[in-house]
């Protein structure tokens, strides 16, 4: 069974639970979003809208993760989490489009690592990356 299959399982089994930690971790390290099961909630026996937001509320709780790893430990090990080609996809955002690199930015974690390595205001980041998740 792969990685889709197995967190579909879990969505059926634990609900916004699961979708919660599905968004949550997504924004950290793993590489499944959470947006094919928000559009499939209804085949999941789940309102789309406590989907959305759900997910929402785990990506955001997710990302200030990432960022402050990003802040605290620095590029040597955003490296080693994510790889030296994303890492550099989403540093070359950021001397693009500087910290509206957030609004557009994926992958995502990326985004949010680098946003504490540089130093971006946690507000800011906060209230751009509530924009750019609210909109996915």
């Amino acid at each position: 069974m792969g990685m889709e299959e197995t967190l579909k399982e879990l969505i059926l089994r634990y609900g916004y639970l699961a979708l919660f930690f599905l968004s949550f971790t997504e924004a950290i390290f793993q590489p499944v979003p959470p947006f094919p099961f928000i559009v499939s909630a209804n085949l999941l026996s789940l309102d789309p809208l406590l989907c959305g937001l759900v997910s929402l509320l785990g990506n955001i709780l997710g990302s200030l993760v990432s960022y402050r790893i990003g802040k605290s430990f620095g590029k040597p090990l955003v490296v080693k989490l994510l790889g030296e080609r994303f890492y550099r996809r989403g540093e070359v955002l950021f001397k693009r489009y500087g910290s509206f690199a957030v609004l557009i930015g994926e992958p995502y974690k990326a985004v949010c690592y680098l946003s504490g390595i540089l130093g971006m205001e946690l507000k800011r980041f906060l209230i751009l990356s509530l924009i750019a998740r609210s909109l996915r």
